[in-house]
Parts: structure tokens; C-alpha cells; sequence
């Protein structure tokens, strides 16, 4: 069963950091592909970054690329979004995801749409 449980989301300035985590269940863990997406108030969905969990690839959305981390630690079965210089346009809810396909998807299109996603945290960002 897929289970994912984001925290770590609240209010930042702009400039901040914030990391986010998300606790994933064995089976969604057991994934090739965790990640995040977001949804701004009154946007569509992007995806944010992903990680191939098996050979540790990583992949970012060009508006957060220098900016975002995303990591994972196979021991707790969590995965992190470690944010910094934070900007206006970043706030939005974070959705932890997983993309239940093999791993040479893992990052591409609207990868979340092909698994599932935890309730979402939301970050905002203001100066």
C-alpha cells in the first residue's frame, strides 16, 4: 500500500531555507522513483524534482535547479526537499509522490500522475 506523509512546510522569507520530508510506507519506498510536485493557488501541477532511488539520479525542474535538493535515506524511508534561496513564486503545497513505473521514467512529464501522493504541505514564501 502507498502511503506518503509529508512535514515540514510553514511560512519563509524570501531569501530562506526550508527542508521538507516525507515519510514513505515500505511498498512506496520500494518505488524506483520518489518525488515531489507542487501546486500553486489557482496553478496547475509541476513537478519539482525526483530521485531514482536505486542508482541515486536526480532530476529538477529548471525553476528550482541550484536552488532545490531533493535526497533520500533508504534507512528511514524518507525523502527530503532541502530548499534554499526561496522566492515568492515557490510557494505553493509540496505533494511527495511516487511514480510506480520503472526507473527510466523516473523525473519525466507528469511522472506523479503514473502512482500516488501523500495530503501535501504547504510553503509560503513572503518577503
Amino acid at each position: 500500500q502507498v502511503q506518503l506523509e509529508e512535514s515540514g512546510g510553514g511560512p519563509a522569507q524570501v531569501g530562506g531555507s526550508l527542508r521538507l520530508s516525507c515519510s514513505a510506507s515500505p511498498y512506496a519506498y520500494a518505488s524506483d522513483c520518489l518525488g515531489w510536485f507542487r501546486q500553486a493557488p489557482g496553478q496547475g501541477r509541476e513537478g519539482v524534482a525526483a530521485v531514482a532511488t536505486g542508482g541515486g539520479e536526480t532530476y529538477y525542474a529548471d525553476s528550482v535547479k541550484g536552488r532545490f535538493t531533493i535526497s533520500h535515506d533508504n534507512a528511514k524511508k524518507q525523502v527530503y526537499l532541502k530548499m534554499n534561496s526561496l522566492k515568492p513564486e515557490d510557494t505553493a503545497v509540496y505533494f511527495c509522490a511516487v511514480d510506480l513505473r520503472s526507473a527510466e521514467n523516473c523525473g519525466s512529464g507528469s511522472w506523479w500522475e503514473f502512482g500516488d501522493w501523500g495530503q501535501g504541505t504547504l510553503v509560503t514564501v513572503s518577503s
